[in-house]
């Protein structure tokens, strides 16, 4: 039996969008997830603020990291190595974690790893269910993605099977919440509504569906317009619109697709894992649906933990434990960030690293 002090021991940052997440890893053993929201701050706006969350995130980022390694039970100088995540995410929000991790890692003496957003998305189920079977299916759904990746590799090989080619199902979920009057972030409202309400109540549009649509790809954005639509002429009408109903149908319709393509994928790959991740697999219906439907197919499904499913730290110390596990090379000090960066490249590993280098300058007094 491996001693599970002889797996790698990792912190990982993430500051895609406007969670200051901090996460710590032995393995796939999760040690600390410690998180910074900044929601509140952006709730007057109806969404997200990149000015807003770097502000935030460059506040919160010491603090966190220190609140993690305490939580962990472990020192910085144990660290086998720091891992950030490089993109997808906003420009200014992703270059608060990147400078913070290579900060970090220079004056430590450690290897730094720059990671993809969405491969962390996936890497992360192994925190709860295990490695991830080669290869997996995975759907990811929040706030700016809505894809479907097929994973031979987490740390090197990841293919896109399908996206958005326009609103992703985490951005609908809010307009809609947001022409309901029910407030932002709209995923966990709707989702609350929507268990009061008739799924099959309104019959609204499932978007790219049809025999000559694109079979992986995902439209919301017909479906958030009809939605709006049909409030709007409600209330011209001087009706009273049914908001429990409105979000139970308009709910259906995105999962209903979201599933529908999910299976078919795995059906035409020949695959039978199917892993579903980001912060709209935390929607009951959604994580519901899937099972039935997975379970008619005879795919396993796999879904982490509602927490495990938004942004967080703990996903990116996942994938770069895997790195360090998988003698992946480290990135260079001159990584960047990388607001576009695409799914194809799960790790950023730049040029030659040189630790020799690292070690004659570190403080070895910094983290007792």
């Amino acid at each position: 039996m491996t001693d599970s002090r002889d797996e790698p021991l990792v912190l990982g940052i993430e500051t895609s969008c406007d969670e200051t997440g901090v996460g710590i890893v032995r393995g796939t053993t999760l040690l600390a997830d410690a998180v910074a929201s900044s929601v509140d701050e952006h709730a007057r706006f109806g969404g997200v603020v990149p000015e807003v969350a770097s502000r935030a995130h460059l506040e919160a980022m010491v603090p966190t990291i220190d609140r993690a390694l305490k939580e962990a039970g472990v020192s910085a100088k144990d660290l086998d190595g720091i891992a950030v995540t490089a993109g997808p995410g906003l420009a200014g929000a992703l270059l608060v974690g990147v400078s913070a991790a290579k900060a970090y890692a220079y004056a430590l003496g450690k290897p730094l790893y720059g990671v993809n957003h969405l491969a962390s998305h996936i890497c992360v189920d192994q925190l709860e269910h295990g490695p991830l079977p080669e290869p997996t299916m995975a759907l990811l759904v929040s706030g700016g993605h809505s894809s479907l990746l097929l994973s031979s590799d987490i740390t090197s090989d990841v293919r896109p099977m399908g996206a958005t080619i326009d609103d992703a199902a985490g951005e609908a979920f809010d307009k809609i919440a947001r022409v309901l009057n029910l407030g932002f972030p709209g995923g966990p409202v709707i989702d609350r509504y929507a268990r009061e309400g008739d799924p099959e109540a309104i019959a609204f549009p499932r978007g790219l569906t049809g025999p000559r649509d694109p079979a992986y790809d995902f439209s919301f954005s017909g479906l958030k317009t009809a939605v709006a639509r049909w409030i709007e002429a409600k209330r011209a009408a001087g009706e009273e619109v049914p908001v429990r109903d409105v979000a139970a149908s308009f709910q259906e319709a995105v999962v209903d697709v979201l599933t529908r393509k999910a299976v078919r994928a795995c059906k035409d790959e020949g695959v039978d894992h199917l892993m579903i991740g980001g912060g709209v697999a935390a929607n009951s219906r959604l994580r519901a649906l899937a099972q039935e439907r997975c379970e008619k197919a005879g795919i396993r499904l796999r879904v982490p933990r509602p927490k495990l499913c938004t942004d967080n730290g703990a996903m990116v110390a996942a994938l770069g434990a895997e790195m360090v596990a998988r003698g992946r090379a480290a990135s260079s000090w001159d990584l960047s960030a990388d607001s576009s960066l695409p799914v194809t490249d799960p790790h950023v590993p730049g040029h030659h690293h040189d630790h020799d280098h690292v070690h004659e300058v570190s403080k070895e007094n910094l983290y007792s």
